[in-house]
């Protein structure tokens, strides 16, 4: 079985049902089960926010916030490139810094950065060593 982890991003007047839906077009896209997935991360300052901790509940995982120093240790492998985004955090992409740093050391992206109305998504395998994603 694989195990997957996705990251989002998301600007504040985003829906739960939106972020679960483009997660869940994620892992279509990934040709994943949805049962792969282990966790929805997102940056630490946004992991409170109702709809990514009611997303989090939708899909059935636990949430994960990653801290600002994770975001940005992994952003030489972070392919997309947002100069809004990197001007504000650092990172080329939230959603694939968060899931490359939610997936460990070995964690690879298998979806680069997908783009919903009000949030971006992305997914990395976690490596297959009985690891749960990193907090």
């Amino acid at each position: 079985m694989t195990h997957l982890v996705a990251g989002v991003g998301f600007r504040h007047a985003t829906q739960p049902d939106e972020i679960a839906a483009l997660v869940r077009a994620a892992l279509e896209a990934a040709g994943a089960d949805p049962g792969d997935l282990r966790a929805l991360a997102t940056a630490s300052d946004r992991a409170g926010e109702p709809a990514v901790v009611r997303a989090a509940r939708l899909l059935g995982v636990a949430l994960v916030a990653i801290a600002p120093a994770d975001l940005i240790a992994v952003d030489d492998r972070v392919p997309t490139r947002s100069a809004r985004i990197a001007a504000s955090r650092g990172v080329g992409s939230v959603a694939e810094a968060a899931a490359l740093a939610a997936a460990g050391a070995g964690g690879r992206l298998v979806v680069a950065r997908m783009v919903g109305a009000g949030a971006t998504c992305a997914l990395a395998s976690v490596p297959v060593s009985g690891q749960s994603p990193s907090p």
